[in-house]
């Protein structure tokens, strides 16, 4: 259907012709509402002019969606700055308390239910650890977990929790053998419709993604500092796990696992091809800790404190390296992406290393016919699978289309 052109719209604006493009016409509303939002988290604070301005838009039009998302409490009235011929700009950034999302990550050792808000930020937490993910534990976690984190909001504001998401590894049933786990309990998860389970549960919508790929979209929906258009993630578990960001998009497949970068192949310290699982897991440091005769449990319980002695640490650290490098030679080859972003279930130092061996080992690479990209921290730390899986909700409620393949309880 071919749109018609605002009647209202300022023909002086400016605007990029492959931005956002907001739409006058009644039945766009919603969508113009989603767009505005977008557009004031990306900047963290917009006047109504800057909208318009940005999305070709009529002030008239913006004046209205504006006030319409302050009256329900989504967008926040800054104070008005002069200095300027006619009126004066009044900015307005997202309110905090305008919203509030559940995100559940369902990891190989350990679960993690947060409450955020609509800033992402973590207004409560609870974590279970375990030896290995059973439905029927997970589920006992949430009916504990759940009531307890809800009861942390004013009354007033719980009904403004606008759904859980949940990032869990896909065929959980298919890693009996490396998280140590018995076959039958593990086949449960064939079965079982846990997003189904949880929504009769909570009273609330449940969205499922891949639990790295969930990282990998609250890096784009919560991250600060620049935000590449087109970056491959790294997520450091269990196992390694990555995610897709192709033009600003969450890239997530047809079935919702691209970009899982786990199986890809790269060289060993042998030179023989291996998984990049081998090389760059946590499952892999952990099992050199215990070979060690140390236990590896306060991998899993504390990501911001290890205690690791050098040599197990420093070895994992350049097998990782080496074999994130390989990776990210390949991804660069095949997409031209601009950045390769690492974060993970680790201290902030213990990441800054990978950040930096990795870059030098991809240095030493032939880099022929390549464009190199940037290789460089996440932003969003440790919890990241839990705020990508709040992030869920609160991109399909409230964001335009981040054509995240997601399901619907």
């Amino acid at each position: 259907m071919k749109l018609v052109a605002d009647p209202l719209a300022d023909p002086r604006a400016t605007t990029d012709p492959f931005g956002p493009r907001g739409s006058n016409q009644s039945g766009m509303r919603a969508h113009n509402e989603r767009l505005v939002l977008s557009l004031v988290r990306q900047h963290a604070a917009l006047a109504k002019s800057d909208i318009a301005r940005m999305t070709g838009l009529s002030a008239q039009t913006v004046s209205v969606i504006m006030r319409a998302l302050e009256q329900d409490g989504l967008l926040l009235r800054g104070e008005p700055v002069r200095g300027r011929i006619g009126q004066p700009s009044v900015p307005m950034s997202l309110d905090a308390g305008g919203a509030y999302f559940v995100g559940l990550k369902i990891g190989r050792r350990s679960a993690d239910l947060a409450l955020v808000d609509f800033l992402g930020r973590v207004r409560g937490a609870r974590r279970r650890v375990y030896r290995y993910p059973a439905p029927d534990a997970v589920m006992a976690f949430v009916a504990e977990a759940l009531p307890a984190l809800t009861a942390e909001l004013p009354p007033d504001q719980r009904d403004r929790i606008g759904g859980m998401g949940v990032a869990m590894p896909f065929q959980l049933w298919a890693w009996v053998k490396d998280i140590g786990a018995p076959q039958s309990e593990m086949d449960a998860w064939r079965d079982r419709d846990i997003q189904a389970e949880l929504a009769a549960l909570a009273g609330m919508p449940v969205h499922v993604q891949n639990d790295a790929t969930a990282a990998c979209g609250a890096e784009l929906v919560f991250g600060t500092g620049e935000r590449p258009k087109d970056f491959l993630y790294f997520y450091f578990g269990y196992f390694i796990g990555g995610g897709l960001v192709l033009n600003g998009q969450l890239y997530t497949g047809r079935g919702g696992n691209a970009a899982g970068v786990g199986p890809m192949p790269v060289p060993g310290p042998d030179g023989r091809m291996h998984r990049l699982f081998a090389a760059a897991s946590l499952s892999v440091l952990a099992a050199q800790m215990e070979a060690a005769g140390l236990s590896s449990d306060p991998l899993w319980e504390h990501p911001d404190r290890w205690n690791i002695p050098e040599p197990i640490l420093s070895a994992w650290l350049d097998s990782a390296a080496e074999g994130l490098a390989s990776a990210a030679l390949s991804a660069a080859a095949l997409l031209e992406i601009e950045a390769v972003l690492i974060d993970g279930w680790m201290p902030e130092a213990i990441r800054a290393e990978v950040v930096r061996r990795t870059a030098a080992a991809f240095d030493r690479l032939d880099l022929s016919g390549i464009t190199p990209p940037a290789i460089r921290a996440g932003t969003v730390g440790a919890e990241a699978r839990a705020l990508g899986a709040a992030a869920i909700p609160l991109s399909q409620r409230y964001l335009i289309d981040q054509n995240a393949a997601v399901r619907e309880a």
